[in-house]
């Protein structure tokens, strides 16, 4: 079994602890740096490459701002999140506009900002024309239906997501789009969530790169990047192996050059909207026990909730957890691990074995980086926790304070004693 180690030492963490109060969420600049150059190393092959960081994953205009400085893009789904890539300089090409069920002030803002759009539904050309208009580049995403597998293995079902348009949606798209002068074409899908095998992203390439070429054939439309999306996982379990982005970048230049060139379409741009593989690894969510509890089972209590990381309650997604100071201890007790909130799923674990833990012990919850501090809300009045970067040098710098009771209370307009 690989070993999970935090990339923080617990001297380290306890120092951070006396000067931010836990819970909170700090991210690792290095290893984010690290993962970034290596992914753009394993696409270096294709000239055009790009990587667009999912916003979504982890919202914070500090890790855009090193990501923009390590040559990544981001994919943007909403308003905000276009705000937010605009405050840190990221605009025009550098955006990929990626939404479903889109308000016009979204695509507005969009077509504002020179950001790439990515149309979700054949519906949404003429939409798109009537509240802002058509660019001259445009991408559409695709949905094949059905189940999507490989080697027999079922990773997901695109059949019932509500995303992207059907293949034969997708040529009339074209051949609508082309006729209202688009000048450049992409083209986007999204068939698997937080995969663990090298062989995904070289199969959708594979199955996209064809489409590209039955595309050129059926509407003359010649695409100019094809976007993978996300979908590359991590490896949350210890037993798990993780994803080789180098194997799984060389699987889709593989198909690249079998699908792509042989079609005399060698100059198409690869792109791909990781979120999971680019921050979760380097975040984690620290928190303090402060209750023990001895009835039908064994419950220790932390100062953090569902409402800091709520993967574990909604999905029962594993995430490991480091008793910090105690990482060479025998894990002999069985503990639930739970937050405080009024819902019996808030529990960071169930049935865990640890190392025994003591009121006042850190917790470091491992893999929180994605999808983990973006999933927060304030159920229960519970206020969302500060996020902290540690810095390369080992100095650490505060990049979104705690909220207060005066943020839970600032959207009010009741009476003065909110204010």
């Amino acid at each position: 079994m690989a070993e999970k180690i935090p990339f923080v030492t617990t001297e380290k963490l306890g120092e951070i602890a006396k000067i931010y109060p836990t819970p909170f969420h700090i991210y690792d600049e290095k290893g984010i740096r690290e993962t970034a150059r290596l992914v753009n190393k394993a696409f270096a092959w294709n000239k055009g490459y790009k990587e667009y960081f999912a916003v979504k994953a982890t919202p914070n205009p500090f890790l855009l701002k090193i990501l923009s400085e390590e040559g990544c893009g981001t994919d943007c789904s909403s308003y905000t999140e276009l705000l937010m890539a605009a405050a840190v300089g990221i605009t025009g090409s550098n955006i990929m506009f990626s939404s479903n069920v889109t308000p016009a002030e979204d695509f507005q803002l969009a077509k504002k900002l020179n950001a790439v759009i990515n149309l979700d539904d054949i519906t949404h050309i003429d939409f798109l024309e009537r509240v802002a208009g058509i660019p001259d580049i445009i991408s559409c995403r695709y949905n094949p239906g059905g189940h999507f597998a490989i080697a027999n293995n079922i990773m997901d079902n695109p059949g019932d997501a509500k995303y992207g348009m059907t293949r034969e949606q997708l040529t009339e798209a074209y051949r609508i789009l082309k006729k209202k002068d688009v000048k450049h074409f992409g083209m986007h899908a999204f068939l698997a969530s937080n995969t663990v095998t090298n062989a995904y992203y070289p199969e959708l390439a594979r199955i996209l790169f064809r489409i590209a070429v039955e595309l050129k054939e059926e509407t003359g439309v010649e695409l100019e990047f094809i976007n993978l999306s996300g979908g590359v996982g991590v490896a949350y379990r210890p037993e798990q192996e993780d994803n080789d982005i180098l194997v799984i970048g060389d699987g889709v230049r593989k198909a690249f050059e079998e699908v792509l060139i042989p079609a005399g379409m060698g100059n198409v741009k690869i792109f791909a909207e990781m979120g999971r593989y680019m921050l979760a690894s380097h975040g984690a969510l620290v928190a303090r026990a402060i209750h023990e509890k001895h009835i039908y089972k064994d419950y220790i209590g932390l100062d953090a909730c569902a409402a800091n990381l709520m993967r574990p309650a909604i999905y029962r997604a594993y995430h490991h957890i480091t008793v910090m100071g105690k990482e060479n201890a025998p894990c002999d007790h069985k503990y639930d691990v739970t937050g405080g909130l009024c819902e019996n799923n808030d529990k960071f674990a169930v049935d865990r074995m640890l190392p025994k833990i003591d009121i006042g012990d850190l917790l470091y919850i491992h893999d929180a980086g994605a999808h983990g501090f973006a999933m927060g809300y304030n159920y229960n009045g519970k206020l969302r926790s500060a996020e902290i970067l540690l810095k390369e040098d080992g100095t650490t710098q505060l990049i979104r304070r705690a909220e207060t009771p005066a943020d839970y209370f600032a959207t009010f307009d009741f009476t003065d004693f909110f204010k």
